[in-house]
């Protein structure tokens, strides 16, 4: 079997390569950008391991060698899982590798922004010392948080947030009523939104959330209340978030996620005075980011050996 590693941004691909070699496949290594450098760099590849590489119609068409792509991550919204489908091609993801460090990201976030922790950091970098000089504060035990999206990482946000906050509200579409534990409250989309002081969001990007988060859900909420994504940028409308941020409907946004990555420096959601960003790190760990890599690969390595690998998106054929 032969695999591509179509792009990473990772320092070495020890982890892959020493996989790959005890079971006996071969590896080609390319920084793909386009389908067509996809295309150019997979001859003969049966296997693609991906990070960041279009992978769609074009590239399946092109390469029927192709029979299964695995994604580096729990989204896999850069592979057309439709068109994979229609060509009988497995996709795999790493869906359950840093689900403590998103979810404590998030908490993380949300705690600064309630606490005001980088605005005070701003004043007291400009010689502004004084515990009012970033606006009033509010008591994270009066407020309610709101989570959108209960699946691993949602369920851990809840249950690390829940002593710090009066209640916690769901949204999951998905979910049985079952599946919700006994401390969140299931609640609709809109009532979510009216009620919560917080909302964080952890939902995949499908074409069901692309643009969720919108002016007329953000118009429901409370004045002065809080926005925190470590989902997927495209879950999010930016210009409606600044609208929100400049109205005082949002105090503050906490993004991990932007709808393009790097942003421009000079971007106005970078320079917002009321935007906390980082740099899609909520995942991030020493041990999660080995955890990611090993999986990933493990599931063309489970597919050459079991004709299944071990996380499955879509079934292939």
């Amino acid at each position: 079997m032969r695999v591509l590693i179509t792009d990473y941004d990772f320092p070495d691909l020890e982890i892959e390569k020493s996989l790959f070699e005890k079971a006996g496949i071969e590896v080609v290594v390319a920084q793909c950008r386009t389908e067509e450098d996809v295309i150019a760099a997979a001859e003969g590849c049966q296997g693609l391991l991906v990070q960041y590489a279009p992978i769609n119609e074009r590239v399946f068409a092109a390469r029927p060698e192709v029979r299964i792509v695995s994604r580096f991550g729990a989204g896999f919204d850069t592979v057309n899982t439709v068109d994979a489908s229609r060509h009988g091609v497995w996709v795999a993801n790493s869906p359950d590798y840093g689900v403590g460090e998103v979810a404590t990201h998030a908490f993380a976030m949300t705690l600064a922004l309630v606490r005001h922790v980088a605005l005070y950091d701003r004043d007291v970098k400009a010689g502004n010392w004084h515990y009012a000089s970033s606006g009033r504060l509010k008591r994270a035990s009066d407020m309610t948080l709101g989570i959108v999206g209960l699946g691993r990482i949602g369920k851990r946000m809840a249950h690390i947030a829940r002593d710090s906050f009066a209640h916690v509200v769901a949204f999951d579409p998905h979910l049985i009523d079952g599946d919700f534990p006994p401390y969140i409250e299931r609640v609709d989309l809109r009532t979510l939104f009216e009620r919560a002081d917080a909302v964080s969001l952890h939902v995949p990007l499908t074409r069901e959330t692309t643009g969720l988060v919108n002016a007329a859900l953000l118009d429901l909420m409370k004045p002065g209340s809080y926005l925190v994504n470590t989902a997927r940028g495209g879950v999010v409308n930016i210009d409606d978030v600044l609208t929100a941020l400049d109205s005082g409907k949002l105090d503050g946004a906490a993004l991990d996620v932007l709808p393009v990555e790097p942003p421009e420096t000079h971007s106005r959601v970078v320079q917002h005075p009321r935007v906390l960003i980082s740099p899609h790190a909520a995942f991030y760990s020493v041990v999660a980011g080995a955890e990611l890599r090993r999986k990933a690969a493990q599931n063309l390595v489970d597919w050459a050996r079991n004709g299944r690998p071990s996380y499955v998106v879509v079934e292939g054929r």
